[in-house]
């Protein structure tokens, strides 16, 4: 608004300034009075660029009305000797009317071209969303086609793999007693045994990934089954000197599921976060309420995650450890969301790592 009172002052100020002129020049300097009628154009022209066609009209028509009396009555000619000066007050109103509706149309497509440039802008932004969608879907579908190709080789894996891995484990226990600790045979038949139960152990992980199993699920208090975990892991907390805590709340949580699979979700996430610790750092475990859902934060002090890991984290077969097998993480949230749970993992590289697991709250019983 305070733009166009200041272009509405200008104007007016530019046409009295030269209306003076013509009234305050003698008649007899008829070259400054051409001069001083061609000025009028300027404040019409601008009028019409800054108001349009209204604008123009109204300047081009104030123009006139304020020239006219000094022609009838100062230079006092008749119609025939002062036509141009006539002709000129309709060029005023020529000039101010066709300029303002250029100008005016000239707007009106720039804001035309502003709408379509917005709804351009805003149909990228669907179109950016939809492929995000697009690429999400693709790599939901590429993940459950490695889960199926699991499947089918869990099957196999199991029949081919385990039953000699347990005749070599037991054939390698039996060849240990020949031999006394201290001996490198013995330390070769130890080593043996070990690496045989690490490849039973992935076996057994990719039958978990593969084949889900069916469970009976109970009314499960999701402190004891962490408290649980406290008493497994605690002798490898003093073992790395690092403190686990389970933090105190407010009120008892239960939630409706298997205690033996959620207790294998939350090893598996305390046992990272052990692993991932150093030495004098903390492992905090935390239950909260969130609406309908408990909440079980489990943070750690260690180095953090980096962007890279953390886009890969749940992806089968990937791992950072050189002894791991890339599936833990992987069973872990499938466990929690067969448990109509979800689960996010928020980590800042030197500030450590928190994993978030949410589960639905059922009812307590009444009596």
């Amino acid at each position: 608004m305070r733009p166009s009172i200041i272009r509405i002052g200008l104007l007016t100020l530019f046409i009295l300034g030269i209306s003076l002129l013509h009234y305050l020049t003698p008649l007899h300097l008829h070259y400054l009075h051409d001069i001083f009628q061609r000025l009028y154009y300027l404040p019409i022209i601008l009028a019409a660029i800054w108001f349009g066609f209204r604008g123009g009209l109204a300047c081009s028509l104030a123009v006139s009305i304020i020239y006219a009396p000094h022609v009838l009555f100062q230079w006092g000619g008749g119609i025939t000797l002062e036509m141009e000066k006539y002709l000129e007050i309709v060029l005023y109103n020529i000039v101010g009317s066709v300029t303002g509706l250029l100008s005016q149309r000239e707007r009106e497509r720039s804001l035309e071209l502003e709408r379509t440039a917005e709804g351009l802008e805003e149909s990228y932004k669907k179109l950016q969303t939809q492929s995000e969608q697009i690429i999400a879907v693709e790599e939901q579908l590429r993940r459950a086609e490695k889960l199926s190709t699991l499947g089918e080789m869990a099957a196999v894996l199991a029949h081919e793999i385990r039953n000699p891995l347990g005749s070599i484990r037991g054939t390698a226990e039996i060849l240990r007693d020949d031999y006394r600790p201290g001996d490198p045979k013995h330390e070769f038949i130890e080593i043996q045994i070990k690496e045989t139960e690490r490849l039973n152990r992935v076996v057994e992980d990719f039958l978990r990934m593969s084949k889900p199993q069916a469970a009976m699920k109970n009314r499960c208090s999701v402190r004891d089954e962490l408290e649980t975990i406290i008493v497994l892991t605690s002798n490898d907390a003093r073992a790395r000197k690092v403190k686990l805590l389970l933090e105190p709340s407010t009120e008892e949580l239960v939630v409706m599921g298997d205690g033996e699979k959620l207790r294998q979700a939350f090893l598996n996430i305390v046992i990272n976060a052990l692993q991932a610790t150093p030495s004098g750092g903390n492992v905090i475990l935390s239950i909260n309420k969130r609406q309908a859902f408990c909440e079980i934060c489990i943070s750690d002090s260690g180095p953090g995650i980096d962007t890279e890991t953390m886009g890969r984290l749940f992806e089968p077969f990937f791992t950072t450890k050189s002894d791991g097998t890339g599936l833990g993480l992987a069973i872990t949230k499938k466990i929690v969301e067969g448990h109509g749970g979800s689960m996010q993992i928020n980590s800042e590289q030197g500030k450590g790592t928190t994993v978030v697991i949410l589960l639905p709250i059922v009812e307590k019983e009444t009596v």
